[in-house]
């Protein structure tokens, strides 16, 4: 017989948990590709962390939820979805591209083309990254949706900061590469 939680198991999930569900909605949107999947797994990361919370040391609450996140999405992945995995590489690039094209029309009232354009770009963006590896893809998400340090995402994903550095470096070389490719040929 499971015995009930206690008020400050209550109180310490309120604390720990709560104020970061947005994080954890968003890691399992880009994780899931689907936000009622994301959903779902969310609800079973907040059980799993409910249930845990006793257990919670009390050093990054954040980082200790997302891990949470990412197996539950795992889980989740393994049970619903095929095991299909894509990887990219540099964000970085792509933003400085975005801002010499920016600068270079900065003075000018915004069109609705040039509000088209942007609307497209952000498209393409957002799909070339959900079509990555999902290693890759959650180690970017983590980096430079979720503002996460290399350290806490070596914590998150369980493995070395290397290994982070790494994706983060490889998976933004091939963010780059499959936007170039893809890149509209008529845009003057």
């Amino acid at each position: 017989m499971a015995s009930l939680p206690s008020d400050d198991d209550q109180a310490r999930f309120a604390r720990v948990v709560l104020p970061h569900l947005a994080d954890a909605y968003a890691l399992a949107r880009w994780l899931t590709g689907d936000r009622a999947d994301a959903e779902d797994v969310v609800q079973e990361a907040c059980l799993r962390a409910f249930r845990a919370i006793g257990s919670f040391a009390g050093v990054n609450a954040r980082a200790w939820l997302l891990t949470i996140v990412r197996h539950a999405a795992y889980t989740w992945l393994g049970k619903n979805r095929s095991a299909s995995l894509l990887m990219v590489e540099d964000l970085e690039a792509v933003e400085q591209k975005q801002a010499r094209a920016g600068a270079a029309l900065e003075g000018a009232p915004e069109t609705p083309e040039a509000a088209l354009i942007a609307k497209a770009d952000a498209v393409r963006l957002e799909t070339a990254i959900a079509e990555l590896p999902l290693p890759f893809r959650e180690t970017l998400v983590l980096r430079d949706v979720q503002g996460l340090d290399y350290r806490e995402i070596a914590e998150v994903t369980q493995v070395p900061i290397g290994t982070v550095m790494s994706r983060l470096a490889r998976v933004r070389r091939r963010l780059i590469a499959s936007i170039a490719t893809d890149e509209p040929k008529d845009r003057s």
